[in-house]
């Protein structure tokens, strides 16, 4: 554990960025895609559930909040529903929006996609609609941003500038910001847009381009050997300070002017989605510069941020309290299994988008031996994930197995579920039911170990009524727990 990246992590709380970009909300339509129009060759979706959560800029607005520092928005929201629910979303989370402007003359750039269920388990997005006006904001819009980010630079600790191509950075707007920012001695960052055109961030202090934009913007691909000379031309080209091109799994690299190059690799996943990681890495080097941390040491900070993101899926906020358990975890790989209920869900929204299938199985796993084995590995074959609901020790005892059990702690328990190939996510439950805690989870698929009565298993019922499935895997003969033990203590000692 690095002590010295520890102490500026504590220090977040007392940080305040200021973010200028994009914001935008994200919808999802879902539903059963159970058959074709007969007005037009096209599915009809029944609308089962519709969700909104804030993108663009917003989402790198929650995790600088995620990370406990403060953030002052900067941007356009159409005078719309939309743009009602970004800012309330945002407020929730704790960022002040006293920066963002009305405009009557453009929507809240809203994504929507309508997602199907087919087969009622396999989701599929379908279509996205988008409603946006793109075109740079006009010259009266970029008086007053830039007016309101002038008059928040005093106490700031860095801005950033979230660039998603929708008109907000307008290049007098981002000039204009770049050149208060740096006289006010404020770091300036910059998630740039794709396709190039960067011109208009000349003089920023520093660039978080991932390869695919650094290729874009150099016009060619870009092999690895060449990848730190080809950073360095475009920042001496741009005047920054140095520029980080985040990697995804491989973690980031970090290139200053005079072309020194330093490669940070991330720790390894057991899954893998780039979605969001660049939002993570931006919010964590902006707080990790006004918390007065070395370039280098934020870059670090944010590649253990990236690397957190990477492991889960969809855009979910990094909390300052993973960030602490990481360091101090030494980047132990088995940790990354285990989730609360609340990290499981969002994350099992996200992948269920990406037509997944979330199996999930529980148990007390307290002697891990083949039965257990051979229930896992099956239970992974009839889906995309497998859930292990793992009962606390105080759920095993509650179920009165003897004075004895659990013989190994949660801890332990939770530590060798992790290591099986099988297991993607572990999740802890206290009651001595199953119940809650699948009707939180709402797997696709429920399996149940044993000789049980579909009507018998508890949980089937909510399972099978959402369209989802409930499987029976009987136990191996001869294995069991009780068995286990039973053999353990008829052992004779020498």
């Amino acid at each position: 554990m690095d002590a010295q990246l520890l102490q500026i992590v504590e220090r977040f709380a007392d940080q305040r960025i200021l973010l200028v970009g994009d914001f935008m909300l994200d919808r999802y339509i879902s539903g059963d895609a159970e058959r074709i129009s007969p007005e037009a060759p096209v599915p009809v979706l029944r609308v089962v559930e519709q969700e909104e959560r804030v993108g663009g800029a917003g989402a790198v607005a929650l995790n600088i909040a995620a990370l406990t520092a403060g953030v002052t928005c900067f941007g356009l929201l159409g005078e719309d529903a939309a743009g009602l629910a970004v800012r309330a979303q945002l407020e929730r989370a704790g960022a002040d929006t006293g920066g963002m402007l009305a405009a009557g003359d453009r929507p809240t750039t809203t994504k929507i996609r309508f997602v199907g269920l087919a087969e009622h388990r396999h989701r599929q997005q379908l279509l996205r609609v988008d409603d946006e006006v793109a075109r740079p904001i006009g010259a009266e819009q970029i008086e007053q941003l830039a007016a309101r980010v002038v008059a928040a630079l005093p106490g700031a600790g860095a801005v950033c500038l979230e660039d998603y191509a929708k008109g907000v950075l307008a290049p007098d707007l981002c000039q204009r910001v770049i050149a208060a920012a740096r006289a006010a001695g404020v770091p300036v960052l910059i998630d740039p847009c794709r396709g190039g055109g960067w011109d208009k961030y000349r003089g920023a202090t520093l660039m978080t381009p991932n390869r695919a934009e650094l290729e874009q913007a150099a016009g060619d691909a870009v092999g690895d050997a060449d990848l730190p000379a080809v950073a360095a031309r475009l920042t001496a080209d741009l005047d920054l300070d140095a520029l980080v091109v985040t990697l995804g799994r491989d973690g980031a690299l970090l290139v200053r002017r005079d072309g020194t190059a330093t490669r940070f690799p991330t720790q390894p996943r057991a899954v893998y989605d780039n979605t969001g990681a660049g939002d993570a890495v931006l919010a964590m080097i902006a707080v990790a510069l006004a918390a007065e941390a070395k370039l280098e040491q934020a870059v670090r900070l944010s590649n253990v941020a990236g690397g957190l993101e990477v492991s889960k899926f969809g855009c979910v906020p990094i909390a300052r309290d993973e960030v602490i358990g990481e360091l101090q975890a030494g980047y132990d790989q088995r940790r990354g299994k285990l989730r609360t209920v609340a990290e499981l869900q969002a994350e099992l929204q996200a992948r269920r988008q990406r037509g997944e299938t979330a199996v999930f199985t529980n148990g007390c796993f307290d002697l891990l031996h083949p039965g257990h084995v051979e229930l896992l590995e099956r239970s992974r074959a009839l889906g995309s994930l497998l859930v292990v609901g793992l009962n606390s020790d105080a759920s095993v005892r509650a179920q009165g197995k003897g004075d004895d059990r659990p013989i190994r702690n949660e801890r332990d328990r939770t530590r060798m579920l992790a290591a099986l190939e099988a297991v993607d996510y572990v999740v802890l439950f206290d009651d001595p039911s199953v119940q809650g805690l699948i009707q939180q989870v709402a797997p696709d698929v429920l399996v149940k170990g044993g000789d049980y009565e579909l009507h018998e298993v508890v949980g089937g019922d909510f399972v099978q009524g959402r369209g989802g499935r409930v499987e029976i895997i009987p136990f191996v003969s001869g294995h069991g727990t009780t068995e286990e033990l039973r053999r353990i203590r008829a052992m004779e000692l020498p």
